[in-house]
C-alpha cells in the first residue's frame, strides 16, 4: 500500500496550500464544537467545507473531516449534522473519537470511511479490534506516547490501517483523557474541542522577560532573548521537589522526520502533520518538504535532507522525536 501524507488545514485557503504543496490528504473541521481545533478565525463551513472537497479532488487528493471531540450529554445535534454535512460534501473520510458518534456514523452514514482519532486513545489490539469489529473502522491515528516497536507490535496484531503524526505540536498526555486545560479555563480540547483557548492567554513583559499565562496563571517565564511558547499547562515550568522545571514535558515540537523509514517498515501508512492553526505559508513549506520526503522514501532513498529543513520550522526553534525513541523524562 502507497504511504499517505496527511496535513492540516485550518482555513479554506489553507487548504489549498496544502493540496498544491503535494498533500495525498488534508484533514479539517467544521467551525464549531465538534472539531478539536475550535479556535475564532479558523475551520470550515459547510460551503466551505463542499468547495474545499471539490478543490482536493480535482487536484488527486483526499480530505478527511474531524469530527472528533465528545458529545455533553444534552448536546448530541452539532455532531449528527457535521456527519451529515460531511456526506454531503464527499469527504473521503470522518475522524471520530466518541462511541456514539462513531455508532450514529456507522448506523446512518454506512457510505462514510471512519477513522478512529487519536482523540479515542486506542493504543491496545482488544481496543482497535472492538473499533473495528463494531463501528467499521478503517484507520486508527496512534496516539503520540509510542515507541516505534511497540506501534511495530500493534500492527502485527490489527487489521486496520495506521496513521502516525510526524510533525507539529506534541501532546505528551494520552490524548482523548487529558483534562488540565478546564482546570484553568473551564474548556478542555476533549469537549469544547479547546486547548489553552486564546482568550485566556495572555503575554506580559518587563525588563526581564516574558511572563505567559492561561487564564490568570502564570504558566512560564522566559528571558529576553527566548522565544516564548504557547501556554499549555503540560509544558509549563512548575516548581517540585524542591526545583523548577517543565514538569510534564518541555516546550518543543515534533520532529520525526527521520524516522519515517522506520515507522513505514512498523506498519504505519499514513504520516500525519500537525498544524491546523498554522497559516497557509508555513503549512506549504511543511507540505513540500514531507512530501519530497516520502517520494524518496518510496523510491528506495534516505529522505535525511527533511529533519534539517524542518528543524527550522519547530516551535520556539526546538525539537524531539518524542516517545518514537522513549525519550520521556
Amino acid at each position: 500500500m502507497a504511504l499517505e501524507l496527511v496535513c492540516p488545514a485550518g482555513t479554506p485557503s489553507a487548504l489549498r496550500a496544502a493540496v498544491d504543496a503535494g498533500a495525498h490528504a488534508v484533514y479539517c473541521g467544521f467551525a464549531d464544537e465538534t472539531n478539536a481545533r475550535n479556535f475564532p478565525g479558523l475551520n470550515f463551513s459547510p460551503a466551505e467545507m463542499a468547495k474545499g472537497v471539490q478543490y482536493a479532488h480535482d487536484h488527486g487528493a483526499k480530505v478527511l473531516v474531524a469530527i472528533n471531540t465528545f458529545p455533553k450529554a444534552d448536546s448530541f445535534a452539532p455532531w449528527a449534522k457535521a456527519l451529515a454535512v460531511a456526506e454531503e460534501s464527499r469527504a473521503d473520510a470522518v475522524i471520530v473519537a466518541d462511541m456514539a458518534v462513531l455508532d450514529h456514523a456507522a448506523n446512518k452514514h454506512p457510505g462514510l470511511r471512519l477513522h478512529l482519532s487519536v482523540q479515542a486513545a486506542a493504543n491496545t489490539p482488544e481496543a482497535i479490534d472492538f473499533y473495528a469489529r463494531t463501528f467499521g473502522v478503517k484507520r486508527v491515528v496512534m496516539p503520540r506516547v509510542l515507541s516505534v516497536e511497540e506501534i511495530a507490535k500493534l500492527n502485527a496484531e490489527i487489521d486496520v490501517e495506521t496513521e502516525a503524526f510526524v510533525f507539529g505540536g506534541l501532546c505528551p498526555m494520552t490524548e482523548g483523557r487529558c483534562a488540565l486545560s478546564s482546570y484553568a479555563t473551564g474548556r478542555s480540547p476533549n469537549l469544547s474541542g479547546v486547548c489553552s483557548p486564546p482568550e485566556h492567554v495572555e503575554y506580559v513583559e518587563d525588563a526581564e522577560g516574558t511572563t505567559v499565562k492561561l487564564a490568570g496563571f502564570t504558566i512560564d517565564r522566559f528571558a529576553r532573548d527566548e522565544a516564548a511558547g504557547y501556554p499549555t499547562l503540560c509544558k509549563g515550568s512548575f516548581k517540585a521537589g524542591g526545583k523548577t522545571c517543565h514538569l510534564f514535558e518541555d516546550p518543543v515540537s515534533l520532529n520525526a522526520a527521520g524516522l519515517l523509514g522506520r515507522l513505514a517498515d512498523a506498519g504505519v501508512i499514513a504520516f500525519k502533520i500537525e498544524g491546523r492553526q498554522r497559516g497557509k505559508g508555513y503549512v506549504a513549506e511543511v507540505v513540500r518538504t514531507f512530501r519530497a520526503a516520502v517520494d524518496a522514501l518510496e523510491a528506495g532513498r534516505d529522505p535525511v535532507e527533511a529533519e534539517r529543513i524542518l528543524a527550522g520550522l519547530v516551535e520556539g526553534g526546538r525539537q524531539t522525536s518524542g516517545a518514537y525513541r522513549k525519550q520521556w523524562r
